[in-house]
């Protein structure tokens, strides 16, 4: 048998490399936006503007858990990964919001301007987090601890209080060196020197959780440790995987710094001055600047599918919103979701004025948010005359109606077929679109029924009556034992089906910690002798059908 042969090779040196950390960077976003009003997912008690005046306790809220906190809150025994209901037993005054991914990314878009102004050449490790070659601003600034020194001017300027840089030999070793938990704002590793600084740190550090595990039962618990240990039988036995890790640990990280491609800026804007008070003066003025924003994108032979939009009014406030698109947006589209998004409550002046705006409109900002190639959207040889006029008549019809006046029926999430029935507003993404862009990985409801789902589901579950052979009603205890074997069943109360077989229970506790709201119950799939399907359900002693497989 012939041995592999070993893929390893001298690796290159390490760039030197500067690394930039906000702590907390979720709830920096977070709170960056509810200063301008324009953060309204909030969950807890009382209002944005009391917690972005206060320094009081935030968690961000991640699929039940908590994703973030802020130090206030880590003070009062809040921990990233508790539950909700933890998280507000050990702090009774959280303040709870959604945790957007999006809302990141968007926020440190300003922090890469200001860094790329002073040094050029970011590369985003993640949002909060950026690589900088070192070599070329320690040249021009005169050495690296004063590269660092402007670097975090840059962001103080910005109200970016108590971000740090960590410099070293690779981006690894610089990252943790930013996060040294020395709190010292600029923490320096000497060339040569990575390996000694990453000796103490536990192999859990490596991202790698099933190898730090396997290392740690081996009695391997620091990089110092598995630094040590020959590159070779490191790869023997642990793969490629161990070999890359393994090198980190040694501080040989030669991963390059790549800077990142600033996209080309395809956003429109138009300023008012004076701001104006009407809705229809707001929507002719941005009339050129939508001609202007399809004109960019069809230069660049780009479609735009969904797109956000700005609107700034004189007093500081911010309306922001996401608007899709069945196909591809004109401009005359964008006018209309410009005019939509001011439509609604709140008053200007006396007159109609969306948002909840409180004066004069000073700045419209139109930002593509998913385009696609030009060539995937060209018309097929016989037209799409059918789908453009359904989307010009209901189009027109919310317009002159109103946002929410036209739905469409949409799948979201729940455990119960009617929980997922959902009305989406037209042209908007639907909640089950937005969890999957936002978590591609996310799980589905745990409980959920799984696929094939019925085709017909019931507006309202229809009474109905199971029995055993022997006529009795079949009942279900708390242990989950059926009283008898379902034999014949009825949803008109009339006539008897005979069962020729039958799955279940499958049974869903919901809210089970509150006794007022607690909700149990199980479902059953059962077919007639006709050969159609049923699902039943049976919820406190009473059974239900609540669809049928067609």
């Amino acid at each position: 048998m012939m041995r592999r042969a070993t893929s390893l090779s001298p690796p290159s040196a390490p760039t030197r490399t500067i690394v930039l950390w906000c702590p907390d960077w979720p709830i920096t976003a977070a709170l960056r936006l509810l200063g301008t009003g324009a953060l309204a997912s909030k969950r807890g008690a009382g209002t944005t503007r009391d917690l972005a005046v206060t320094d009081a306790p935030l968690a961000l809220i991640d699929a039940g858990q908590v994703f973030a906190c802020s130090a206030s809150a880590r003070s009062e025994g809040v921990r990233r990964g508790i539950r909700l209901r933890e998280a507000q037993a050990r702090c009774p005054r959280l303040q709870v919001l959604d945790y957007d991914p999006a809302l990141d990314i968007r926020a440190f878009e300003p922090v890469l301007e200001a860094i790329e102004e002073t040094m050029p050449g970011a590369q985003v490790l993640r949002p909060g987090t950026c690589a900088v070659r070192a070599r070329g601003p320690a040249r021009y600034y005169g050495s690296e601890e004063e590269a660092a020194l402007w670097l975090l001017d840059a962001l103080d300027a910005l109200g970016i209080h108590g971000s740090r840089v960590g410099i070293a030999d690779g981006p690894f070793t610089a990252e943790h060196a930013a996060r040294s938990p020395q709190r010292q704002r600029i923490c320096i590793v000497p060339e040569g020197g990575s390996a000694d600084f990453l000796a103490g740190m536990p192999v859990g550090l490596l991202g790698e959780e099933a190898l730090a595990t396997l290392l740690r039962r081996l009695g391997i618990r620091t990089l110092g440790d598995f630094a040590q240990l020959e590159p070779r039988d490191v790869e023997a036995r642990f793969g490629d995987t161990g070999a890359r890790v393994h090198a980190l640990a040694c501080g040989l990280d030669s991963r390059p710094v790549v800077p990142r491609v600033v996209p080309e800026e395809l956003d429109s804007s138009m300023g008012f001055e004076p701001p104006l008070d009407r809705i229809d003066q707001v929507t002719f003025g941005f009339r050129a600047s939508a001609d202007h924003f399809i004109e960019q994108l069809v230069r660049a032979r780009l479609v735009c599918t969904s797109i956000r939009i700005e609107v700034d009014s004189e007093a500081g406030e911010l309306s922001e919103r996401t608007w899709l698109h069945p196909r591809s947006f004109t401009a005359a589209d964008v006018v209309d979701r410009v005019r939509w998004q001011l439509q609604g409550s709140g008053t200007i002046a006396g007159n109609p004025f969306g948002s909840g705006l409180s004066s004069g409109i000073t700045r419209v900002r139109v930002v593509p948010e998913s385009v696609d190639a030009i060539g995937n959207h060209e018309q097929g040889l016989w037209g799409t005359g059918h789908d453009e006029r359904i989307h010009h008549g209901l189009s027109r019809v919310q317009s002159m109606l109103g946002h929410g006046a036209v739905v469409t029926a949409a799948v979201g999430g729940g455990r119960t077929l009617l929980d997922r029935q959902s009305l989406v507003a037209w042209g908007d993404r639907t909640e089950k679109a937005r969890t999957e862009r936002a978590r591609p990985d996310a799980l589905p409801w745990p409980g959920q029924l799984p696929t094939p789902t019925p085709g017909t589901v019931f507006e309202a579950p229809q009474p109905a009556m199971v029995i055993d052979s022997a006529g009795r009603a079949v009942d279900l205890d708390e242990r989950g034992v059926l009283s008898g074997i379902p034999a014949r069943f009825s949803t008109d109360g009339r006539t008897l089906h005979p069962i020729t077989a039958w799955a279940g229970p499958w049974t869903i506790d919901e809210r089970w910690w509150d006794a007022e709201t607690f909700h149990r119950a199980s479902r059953f799939q059962v077919v007639d002798d006709a050969g159609a399907a049923w699902l039943l359900v049976l919820e406190r002693r009473v059974w239900w059908a609540e669809a049928r497989y067609d």
